[in-house]
């Protein structure tokens, strides 16, 4: 009876988690004024970005237990910032997900239950808290994984920006007209956020490096601040930039090509598991048999 009460349970809070998502509560005002800003800045810097999933919308009631709980981490704080996604779009993904794992096991038995079948409780509620404890952590290893990816393709980016601006410069442009050619001249994401970022700073009327220098801190990206900082001193100093350009490009190059090559070591590495697994259980084939003889023999 015990059983059958928390497995009733169990469902009836899957289910009314389910009708809340569909019937959020109503937004606040000042989030309602502010959702046209928000949502233009996002279009500009994200024009192919998809709103939030069903995933998003089914936690929302859950995310604001989330943030007063401390939740997310600040590393996970930067990597929201660094793909540009809503803090409360991962909690509730996070909660929904938590949800979804500490559910499944007790809807599963319940079924089972109804067809004869009785798996008892301990193995239930210990796969319920293994699945609820990993989808919680799915997301976060997600948008880890994601910002990484950003980075690297934004380090790639860079290294081609520096290397126009260079040219840019070496044809006699100033410094805010050699950022803003080599900004025109690329394309993908990473040179999208750098030609709203000087685009930013011309309509704010400031220096664009420090712009570019906000944005390698919302990306995590020091080699971008690093060249803010030497752009910045070339625009107030009348510093010689273009050499020190030239090098970074050139270190940023070495540093990819460096991390390519570790990268493909490591994936060699990891395709001989396999060959040593499959070795590994051919000996075990081969000296079960004469083991076993020698244990039967005693």
């Amino acid at each position: 009876m015990t059983k059958i009460l928390l497995f009733g349970a169990g469902t009836g809070l899957g289910l009314w988690l389910i009708v809340i998502g569909f019937a959020p509560r109503p937004p606040r005002l000042d989030k309602a004024l502010d959702a046209p800003y928000r949502q233009a800045h996002h279009t500009h810097a994200h024009p192919g970005e998809a709103p939030a999933g069903w995933a998003g919308r089914w936690g929302r009631p859950a995310a604001r237990w989330l943030r007063r709980a401390g939740l997310p981490l600040s590393s996970t704080r930067r990597d929201l910032a660094t793909v540009d996604k809503p803090i409360d779009v991962h909690l509730a993904e996070q909660a929904t997900a938590t949800a979804f794992g500490l559910l499944l096991p007790p809807v599963l038995t319940t079924l089972l239950a109804f067809a004869g079948v009785t798996p008892g409780l301990t193995m239930p509620a210990a796969a319920s808290l293994i699945l609820g404890v990993a989808g919680f952590l799915a997301p976060e290893l997600s948008v880890r994984s994601d910002a990484a990816k950003h980075r690297a393709a934004f380090r790639d980016a860079l290294s081609s920006f520096l290397d126009l601006v260079v040219i840019s410069l070496a044809a006699g442009s100033g410094v805010d007209q050699a950022l803003d050619e080599a900004a025109a001249v690329g394309s993908g994401p990473a040179y999208a956020e750098l030609r709203y970022a000087l685009t930013e700073a011309r309509l704010a009327r400031v220096p664009p490096w420090d712009i570019l220098a906000v944005l390698g801190q919302r990306l995590a990206v020091a080699e971008l601040q690093q060249l803010a900082a030497t752009v910045g001193m070339a625009g107030t100093e009348g510093a010689r930039v273009r050499s020190s350009l030239r090098s970074r490009a050139i270190a940023m190059r070495e540093r990819q090509l460096t991390d390519a090559e570790g990268a493909a070591n490591a994936a060699t590495e990891r395709m001989s598991l396999p060959i040593v697994a499959l070795f590994g259980g051919f000996l075990i084939f081969l000296g079960y048999p004469a083991l076993a003889a020698v244990l039967g023999g005693l």
